[in-house]
């Protein structure tokens, strides 16, 4: 039987120049949040981890940001302000690595703070739709608190914990975070077609969430036998597999079932994974690791950019020297796909901002990170077309880049072109 306490006792767990790791997604534990944030005036120096959470992050504003510094493996909206501010930074790394940093030791934890459903019958509570980092983080803290949630999906796969392991626990009753789909622009309605084009049937797909994805998604309603192994997905593949699509019958890891670490989306989504087999939620170390999606066949990754240069130079985590989000998985899965049978790797995004500005530049913006070198990239899809650059030379990749960039900016590419290489 699990003994409940209040939220001030939970939190009080938590000492200055403590470690604290916040699970994620729509798993964000907030009233444990908030409830830790409202000790800044007895508190400093309290390090916070973690990827990508939901809500406004009261912890990274003022006064509660006096008391703690975050420390983050990704950038949401939600603390970009605090991670270019000297309340916080970012640690670059791969999805499939973040999980290392704990079970090394080389960033020891003291406290997690997780969400998680209420335990069945044999004591076992589920981490729901967010398994990613958070499996590794509760394993190596020293003390877990949790916020047990009736709404927290009973999710199939590795995302388990025991009570004996949860050090402090609070109830709940409070609804997910839900991300509504937006319907594609006319510039992503045509970027998806064209990379539905590229989409092969028996093919296995990774894809963000995002307007991009969900127009790809809408073009495979012809496609067969598509499966899924991928870091995360929304709403956008549920119409697929009740039409018998998605069915992973090819697949070569975990054949015939859809590979997650974490999903976002609308209660449907939510209502959807809860006690269904067919959804595995792994660890990220899992369903990003290179040598187990390479097995899988056609594996056809959908990934975006913030700017991309002339010979292929991929940046997707910073505008100029300003942290915008993070490494995350592309690269993960640009390498799987390209060694993957059939594979195909492929970045999508407008030409150009929504300001005008080119996203096909001559060279990458001053203090912007390189997130995929030019050797990994493959296929680059915009609203003018696709091209693929791999076994391209400079020159042939310059050509083909300004092919499919906005006629408003060719000219000037061009230009730029012909000062670097010459005719």
């Amino acid at each position: 039987m699990m003994k409940y306490i209040s939220k001030e006792k939970a939190v009080s767990i938590v000492n200055s120049g403590d470690r604290v790791f916040f699970q994620g997604a729509a798993m964000t534990p907030l009233m444990l949040i908030d409830a830790l944030s409202e000790r800044y005036q007895e508190l400093n120096n309290v390090e916070i981890v973690q990827m990508h959470t939901d809500g406004n992050a009261k912890y990274t504003q003022e006064p509660y940001s006096s008391a703690f510094n975050l420390n983050s493996f990704f950038v949401g909206g939600n603390v970009r302000h605090a991670v270019n501010s000297q309340h916080g930074d970012y640690i670059p790394i791969f999805l499939s690595e973040i999980s290392l940093l704990f079970k090394r030791d080389i960033l020891p934890l003291d406290v997690a703070f997780i969400q998680v459903s209420p335990p069945d019958k044999h004591g076992y509570c589920s981490l729901g739709t967010s398994v990613d980092i958070t499996l590794s983080a509760i394993e190596k803290a020293k003390k877990v608190v949790a916020q047990v949630n009736p709404n927290v999906p009973r999710s199939h796969g590795d995302g388990i914990i025991h009570v004996s392991k949860i050090t402090a626990a609070v109830e709940v009753d409070t609804s997910l975070f839900v991300h509504e789909l937006a319907s594609p622009s006319e510039i992503e309605t045509k970027i998806g077609a064209h990379v539905a084009e590229l989409v092969e049937d028996g093919a296995t797909l990774q894809m963000g969430i995002g307007a991009i994805p969900n127009a790809v998604l809408a073009n495979l309603n012809n496609h067969k036998a598509l499966g899924i192994h991928t870091e995360m997905f929304s709403d956008g593949i549920l119409p697929l597999v009740e039409k018998g699509i998605i069915t992973g019958e090819h697949k070569r890891v975990k054949q015939g079932r859809i590979v997650t670490c974490f999903a976002m989306g609308s209660q449907k989504l939510y209502d959807y994974v809860d006690e269904n087999p067919y959804v595995h939620f792994k660890e990220a170390s899992y369903t990003n690791d290179t040598a187990l999606i390479r097995k899988n066949p056609k594996v056809t990754a959908i990934n975006s950019a913030i700017e991309i240069d002339l010979t292929g130079q991929i940046c997707a985590d910073t505008i100029g020297t300003r942290q915008f989000s993070g490494v995350g998985g592309q690269m993960d899965f640009i390498r799987g796909a390209s060694l993957s049978e059939g594979g195909k790797p492929i970045i999508a995004m407008p030409a150009a901002t929504t300001k005008g500005l080119t996203k096909i530049v001559p060279h990458l913006h001053q203090g912007a990170g390189v997130t995929t070198t030019r050797a990994h990239v493959h296929y680059v899809a915009t609203e003018y077309g696709v091209v693929n650059l791999y076994g391209k030379s400079l020159k042939q990749r310059a050509k083909a880049m300004i092919s499919i960039a906005h006629p408003d900016h060719q000219e000037d590419l061009n230009k730029a072109m012909f000062e670097r290489f010459g005719n």
